[in-house]
């Protein structure tokens, strides 16, 4: 269940592998390119390493100009080039509907990776990027959305997850990933898979939401991903009465080139956020691990003592 795939290759270095594509979220081709390999690159940085070399991988309708086929390599390849990764090759497909992404090399010492699994009950949940980029995502395609919404909604899709990511190996993490396609929700419940016990305690008014994103959830029907998230997560998921809605919608949201979720704990909490805040990277406090074995979503004072 984790992000990428390792291979050590020494006593001192390992290997990072993985590979991700999308398809478009947004009109404008350099944007889009830019989302995709922030996205794509994230999978590196959730464990704990450094990308060193990337490859395209595109699909892509012959009827579309290739002048917007260019800007979006362009935006990937600028992405890539601030994160020290080269885009050295690729590979294109004949398609019905553009799709990019990238395969990506990265390295990380054997002894500093982060795996998704290994949060220990008493250790603080961290999330380093606000969510609902899958509801503010559906209302763009839809023409439902403001140009303040969607600026923050691109923002967050191409913030990258590097300074966070450093900032949790330097604070000492014990588990982190990066929420993209199983939402918050999915991606909590991966953390948890290993310890049947193992749980978590979400605090509901400290979610980092974009704009928009509450208002657009307490409404939103579940369907498509979102719907099939919650599938996922159903047997581990609780909300305190009166709850659910908005934050159903909000945890099983499906994202793209979300935050880093990261397991901390109490003592090295203040030292993470001082140091990805210094970095322009806001962490927010979003919870804690208990022995629950549940995904438990509620107020501070919640009781969740009594189970139905």
């Amino acid at each position: 269940m984790d992000d990428a795939g390792v291979v050590q290759v020494t006593d001192d270095l390992a290997i990072i592998q993985t590979a991700d594509f999308i398809t478009p979220i947004v009109d404008d081709p350099y944007t889009f390119g830019r989302i995709a390999a922030t996205n794509a690159l994230s999978d590196v940085f959730a464990m704990g390493g450094r990308p060193l070399s990337a490859i395209n991988l595109v699909g892509w309708p012959a009827r579309l100009d290739e002048r917007f086929l260019h800007e979006m390599l362009r935006g990937g390849a600028d992405v890539a080039q601030a994160a020290g990764c080269p885009i050295i090759g690729g590979h294109t497909v004949s398609d019905d509907e553009v799709k990019y992404g990238l395969s990506v090399n990265g390295c990380v010492h054997p002894d500093r990776i982060i795996r998704n699994q290994g949060a220990r009950p008493g250790d603080v949940l961290l999330l380093t990027k606000s969510l609902g980029t899958g509801i503010l995502a559906t209302a763009l395609k839809r023409g439902r959305i403001s140009e303040e919404e969607e600026q923050a909604m691109v923002a967050a899709m191409t913030e990258s997850n590097r300074a966070a990511s450093e900032a949790a190996l330097k604070a000492g993490a014990h588990a982190m990933t990066d929420i993209t396609g199983f939402g918050l929700a999915g991606h909590l419940s991966e953390m948890l898979a290993r310890d049947g016990d193992l749980g978590i305690r979400v605090v509901a008014e400290k979610l980092p939401l974009l704009p928009g994103v509450r208002e657009r959830a307490a409404v939103r029907r579940l369907k498509g991903g979102m719907a099939a998230n919650q599938d996922y997560v159903a047997s581990r998921l609780r909300f305190a009465p009166g709850l659910e809605s908005p934050y159903l919608a909000v945890l099983c949201d499906p994202q793209t080139s979300g935050g880093l979720a990261v397991a901390l704990p109490r003592e090295r909490v203040d030292a993470f956020i001082s140091e990805a805040t210094a970095h322009g990277v806001r962490a927010t406090e979003i919870g804690e691990f208990d022995q629950s074995g549940l995904i438990q979503v509620g107020p501070e004072t919640a009781d969740f003592s009594r189970r139905e």
